[in-house]
């Protein structure tokens, strides 16, 4: 009897293409929206989670000069934070496990004839980096304090920038310059991908900060600087009084505004919360009310295929079929238009989904999640737009329908 349905109601949608082409493109639409965007937040949530995990960690605190300036985004004004207000601050706390400055600048970088096809981000850190902003190298060795303290010019260069200097040659102990000094390679970090800006974080190189500060900005001021704390418990308390301290060494009135920002993990935690809810509630209601309004395209075009069948309904109703029969037959047909539209918007969502994920490069973007998400909402749409038009159908007289 089902299988008797469904091959009736695939020679109906051959019968009348155009209107079974609408409703099924309806469906097509709503489900490929809802894969697309269900697909690309888990992606997104992923990518969110794996930018934000190595710069803050667990037990952890950003100090950012300026106020508002994070890594990756826009350049705030200028900077007061020193190395010496840092050295002090862990010294003065004694919940600090272990800190590291950051300086910044962007150079043309070169390796004999060859030059990086952009300017590459360059970092000044200290040999404590490597710990506390949890990233190694891969090949080679971090640099150590004696680097630090001499200013030497040694550098660890990021994936990207070994590839486009060098191809696949062996990059560990070439001479790079970096401007118009000279580095050379002693490590490559360890692969990190784009950040939430849409940075690359492997086109970058890191080099002791006293060597960046002295031979490549000439400037005695740090942009960032990130702290581990012993108790991650006390990282509100902490961040207070790093607050505290800084303002008195600032000598700021009461009244003006901190030329700092502090970020704790807890904020970035609520952050990523507030990311979650968006990506796993907002975005995939936006979808299901396109799915809703494909569902409500498919109820009115098939009541208007009951007008259009009214002696079709008659005929089958004078030679013994029951209204139970019309309205499942009417059901069906409109289930299986949706059904079929939902299945082609989950090819197409998912090569959309691939397709995106490539370009804004969140790694493997595919739900089984969406899939389902789909396959449930456009059978539900299509068994719901099918109920009006079946019901109509079914309470047509045989004798009414026929003349």
């Amino acid at each position: 009897m089902t299988t008797r349905l469904i091959a009736h109601s695939v020679g109906v949608m051959a019968r009348y293409r155009l209107r079974s082409a609408t409703v099924m493109l309806g469906s097509l639409v709503g489900v490929t929206a809802l894969t697309l965007v269900v697909s690309l937040g888990q992606g997104m949530e992923a990518k969110v989670l794996k930018t934000v995990g190595p710069m803050l960690g667990d037990s952890s605190i950003l100090i950012v000069s300026g106020g508002s300036r994070i890594m990756g985004s826009p350049r705030a004004g200028a900077s007061r934070l020193t190395i010496d207000e840092l050295t002090a601050l862990a010294a003065e706390l004694g919940d600090i496990e272990a800190w590291d400055p950051q300086q910044e600048v962007s150079s043309v970088v070169r390796y004999r004839e060859t030059t990086a096809p952009a300017p590459v981000r360059v970092l000044g850190q200290s040999e404590r980096g490597e710990r506390v902003w949890a990233r190694t190298v891969t090949r080679g060795q971090y640099f150590d304090a004696a680097a630090v303290s001499t200013s030497a010019r040694v550098a660890v260069i990021g994936d990207t920038v070994a590839r486009n200097l060098f191809g696949d040659s062996e990059p560990l102990d070439a001479e790079i310059r970096i401007g118009a000094v000279p580095f050379r390679v002693i490590g490559v970090l360890e692969p990190f991908g784009n950040d939430l800006h849409g940075m690359d974080r492997d086109d970058e190189i890191v080099v002791p900060i006293s060597t960046l500060m002295r031979r490549l900005t000439n400037v005695d001021t740090v942009s960032a600087a990130r702290l581990v704390v012993k108790d991650p418990g006390r990282e509100e308390e902490i961040a207070s009084e790093i607050g505290r301290i800084l303002r008195a060494r600032h000598a700021l009135a009461s009244d003006e505004p901190d030329d700092f920002r502090i970020v704790t993990t807890v904020e970035v935690r609520d952050t990523v919360a507030l990311i979650r809810r968006v990506l796993r509630l907002y975005v995939p209601l936006a979808a299901a009310v396109v799915l809703l309004v494909a569902g409500i395209v498919a109820a009115t075009l098939m009541l208007s295929s009951v007008n259009e069948r009214v002696g079709e309904i008659g005929l089958r109703r004078a030679i013994g079929a029951r209204p139970e029969d019309i309205r499942l037959q009417f059901a069906t047909e409109t289930a299986v238009s949706v059904l079929t539209g939902g299945l082609g918007g989950l090819l197409l969502g998912y090569v959309a989904a691939r397709f995106a994920a490539t370009r804004l490069q969140l790694g493997v973007a595919f739900s089984w999640k969406a899939v389902l998400i789909g396959l449930v909402g456009s059978a539900i749409a299509g068994l719901l737009a099918g109920v009006l038009p079946a019901r109509r159908a079914a309470r047509l007289q045989p004798a009414d329908a026929l003349r």
